[in-house]
């Protein structure tokens, strides 16, 4: 029917990616590299954090929405013993 459109901007519907990783996993890696960088003085984390950060990104590209299924299936009961 004419008339009845709505603009949808994309932000509405995309989630919202720091360095093209969602917001909670790019923040936790970076305070995780940042307190054993400048904290403990343990420079070596910091390839680490960065091989961490482009695996996010590479799993994030192939479905944005990875990290929010995990969590759920980590939190999700087992109901039949195996």
């Amino acid at each position: 029917m004419d008339g009845y459109e709505v603009p949808l901007h994309r932000a509405l519907t995309e989630q919202i990616l720091m360095g093209g990783v969602p917001r909670p996993i790019a923040i936790l890696n970076g305070t995780i590299g940042a307190a054993f960088g400048i904290g403990l003085h343990s420079f070596y984390v910091i390839p680490f954090c960065l091989f961490v950060h482009i695996a996010a990104v590479v799993m994030t590209k192939r479905d944005p929405q990875f990290f929010d299924c995990f969590r759920r299936h980590i939190k999700q009961k087992a109901y039949y013993a195996t």
